[in-house]
């Protein structure tokens, strides 16, 4: 960044911090913080940490989920007046599930310039090392504490052809896990948690197996689900329109043992496998 871009009047940057370790900030984001007017921060105390481990004094301005659509209105006017602010949050990047959108939404109304400073990013890191499909994903944030709204995503997600990617806090992941194992089955997962800090780790399986892993869950976790399997669900979906016994006839000819045979045709059917030995005892 040269000085003119610097120093140029009323200009937001939406500046990327390190998501843990503090190494990951670039040389721009700091020469940016280092050069505007004031920083709106999510969290003051934390961002003060970050400055001080860089040696940066800026006027700090609190700007969190809760006061965002006030203090953006402040915001603007010192945009206006010609002031330059750099835009924080705790951790990553401005406005993925964090603080941001309303201000970047009042600036375009007010044709002030915004400016990205890109920088780390926990569901891209989270995502690239997943090992699933990186070609065509959806980021879905947090899941819904509304039952409704909830059924409705965990449907999205069972039904998705995309790699899905979901944030989640330690004390709900376990919910989340349970829910995940009602709705897709043995679909894989990889959990990220604590992503570039000392005790960053990959933990790769099924919802159910991740659940006997993270018996107390402590940390920043990002879930990265694999898309689903088209053929197995059209599979299934012709396999539901057989009569019992040529569903029957239909895994007996692949070589399945009675009762593997009945376990497949009860989970194709959603239904208790009791109910389908009964047919054929």
């Amino acid at each position: 960044m040269n000085d003119l871009e610097l120093n140029e009047d009323g200009v937001l940057y939406v500046v990327a911090t390190p998501i843990g370790n503090l190494e990951d900030i670039t040389f721009r984001a700091i020469k940016v913080l280092e050069g505007v007017d004031c920083i709106a921060a999510e969290d003051t105390r934390h961002t003060l940490k970050l400055l001080n481990h860089f040696n940066i004094s800026k006027p700090l301005i609190s700007y969190y989920r809760h006061n965002e659509d006030d203090k953006s209105d402040f915001l603007i006017q010192k945009l206006l007046n010609g002031e330059s602010i750099a835009l924080v949050s705790d951790a990553g990047t401005p406005g993925i599930c964090d603080p941001g959108q309303a201000i970047i939404y009042k600036c375009i109304q007010n044709g002030i310039k915004i400016v990205p400073i890109p920088g780390a990013c926990a569901m891209i890191n989270a995502l690239i090392c997943s090992g699933l499909d990186t070609n065509k994903f959806k980021f879905m944030g947090f899941l819904s504490i509304n039952k409704k709204i909830r059924k409705q995503e965990l449907e999205e997600i069972k039904k998705s052809d995309v790699t899905i990617i979901l944030y989640e806090a330690p004390h709900k992941l376990k919910d989340t896990l349970k829910d995940l194992a009602s709705a897709l089955e043995n679909r894989r997962i990889t959990i990220a948690r604590e992503l570039t800090k000392i005790h960053e780790e990959f933990v790769r399986g099924t919802a159910n197996e991740l659940l006997q892993v993270f018996d107390n869950p402590k940390g920043e976790f990002v879930l990265i689900i694999e898309k689903t399997d088209k053929t197995q669900d059209e599979e299934k979906l012709i396999l539901q329109e057989l009569t019992l016994e040529q569903h029957y006839q239909y895994y007996l000819k692949k070589g399945f043992s009675k009762n593997e045979i009945i376990k497949r045709i009860a989970k194709d059917r959603n239904v208790n496998k009791n109910e389908i030995y009964k047919k054929f005892v």
